[in-house]
């Protein structure tokens, strides 16, 4: 316990989606936990979403989606050295949020006598993610966030990591294009092709300057710590089968979820699918401006679904077995 009575915390969060449910999961516990977070090296974006909650600090990620074998084997031995230095203190709990970022500090904690708890993806209905997978039987909670996921994984279904909204949500009349934080090149090239009077577009790691060139009516950036709130004004959130699916679920925003299936790593097009109608989704597994279009008008009608938020259960879950442990 630390110095106010209060469980000491440590977030994995392993950028994009997995920062997503570091922030979702943050949000329930800043007044009954204190919270430490690591994030990759350089991913300045889950700094400073996380820093309101508690102290970051930086480490190595072993692997993004187009990384080499070779790359990843020597970054995964940095990230288990980086790991011994940059686990400080004494934790209660350690939370994986799902990347491979997660394995080396995760069993660092574990061999320090910490709890891990271990955090399956919203998007993995057919199999199992790896690192979920490997830190399964090392975990004093896996949380799953649908009911398929029991049959891949011996866990507790707390439902999906659901983030309370920042901002108040509105209709500003606009179609917020994203890909997360990698990018979806096919998706802003189809994008551009079309005569949308007013789109703000998020690029991530993708060359925003051809979309600039031929739309400067529309708002273009790579990045913006200002997403939150555009995220709240959309009319249609157009964007790949990852996190941001539900902080616009979050917002009650027509969605549309586009395959990409340049990461070959990440879940298949079934699991893509099926994550789609779960959130009241539209889903385009062939991409072409017509396709695009008639799902982007059919998803400003469809109904969307409520859930129970499993990133408050998950809390609860993590607080009530800190304080059974102490009665």
């Amino acid at each position: 316990m630390g110095f106010n009575g209060r469980p000491n915390i440590l977030i994995l969060a392993g950028g994009g989606g997995h920062t997503g449910f570091a922030y979702s999961l943050a949000q329930k516990l800043e007044k009954e936990a204190n919270l430490v977070f690591l994030v990759p090296y350089g991913d300045t974006a889950s700094y400073n979403r996380l820093s309101r909650f508690g102290e970051v600090s930086y480490l190595v990620k072993s692997r993004g989606p187009k990384t080499s074998m070779w790359y990843f084997a020597v970054n995964m031995l940095r990230a288990f050295t980086s790991s011994v230095k940059s686990v400080k203190g004494k934790f209660d709990f350690v939370v994986s949020t799902g990347s491979n970022f997660c394995i080396p500090p995760a069993f660092i904690c574990i061999l320090k006598g910490c709890r891990l708890v271990n955090i399956e993806a919203e998007i993995r209905f057919t199999e199992p993610s790896q690192t979920a997978r490997i830190l399964q039987p090392f975990s004093t909670i896996t949380a799953l966030q649908w009911h398929e996921q029991k049959t891949m994984l011996k866990g507790t279904l707390v439902g999906p990591l659901i983030p309370e909204p920042e901002f108040q949500p509105w209709n500003g009349g606009y179609i917020l294009v994203t890909g997360g934080s990698f990018g979806h090149k096919l998706l802003f090239d189809t994008v551009n092709s079309s005569k949308i009077a007013k789109v703000i577009l998020h690029t991530g790691k993708v060359d925003p300057k051809p979309y600039i060139r031929r739309h400067p009516e529309w708002k273009i950036m790579q990045s913006s710590p200002m997403f939150p709130e555009l995220l709240a004004g959309a009319e249609v959130v157009v964007t790949h089968f990852g996190y941001t699916a539900l902080e616009a679920f979050a917002c009650q925003k027509p969605t549309v979820l586009v395959f990409n299936n340049e990461w070959k790593r990440n879940a298949g097009i079934i699991d893509a699918e099926i994550f789609a109608k779960k959130l009241g989704a539209n889903f385009v597994s062939e991409l072409s401006l017509e396709n695009l279009m008639d799902s982007i008008e059919k998803a400003k009608k469809n109904k969307i679904p409520t859930y129970v938020n499993g990133a408050k259960v998950l809390a609860n879950m993590i607080l009530n077995f800190e304080s059974l442990e102490h009665v």
